[in-house]
C-alpha cells in the first residue's frame, strides 16, 4: 500500500506525449482531448487497484488498465483488459 501513495502524492507530475494522447484516445475510444485528466481521475478513483511491476505503474478500474512510467511519471499506455 505505501507505494500506492508514492504515485498518488505525485499525480500532479503525471503527464503524457502528443503519441500518447492520440494512442489513449484509440485504445480507449475517448471523445475527448483531455486524456491526461481523465487518467489523473481514474488513478485517483478509491477503487483503483494500483501496483508496481518493474519500471511502472499499473492502475486497473473500470476493465481499463493504464500504465505510468515510475520515474517520469509518464501515461504510456491505457487500454481495456482482455
Amino acid at each position: 500500500m505505501e507505494n500506492k501513495k508514492i504515485l498518488l502524492n505525485n499525480i500532479n507530475k503525471v503527464h503524457t506525449t502528443k503519441m500518447g494522447i492520440d494512442r489513449i484516445k484509440k485504445n480507449l475510444k475517448l471523445g475527448t482531448n483531455e486524456v491526461v485528466e481523465y487518467c489523473k481521475n481514474k488513478v485517483l478513483d478509491k477503487n483503483c487497484n494500483i501496483y508496481k511491476q518493474g519500471k511502472n505503474w499499473y492502475c486497473e478500474i473500470d476493465n481499463i488498465i493504464i500504465t505510468i512510467n515510475s520515474y517520469s511519471y509518464t501515461i504510456i499506455t491505457a487500454h481495456t483488459k482482455r
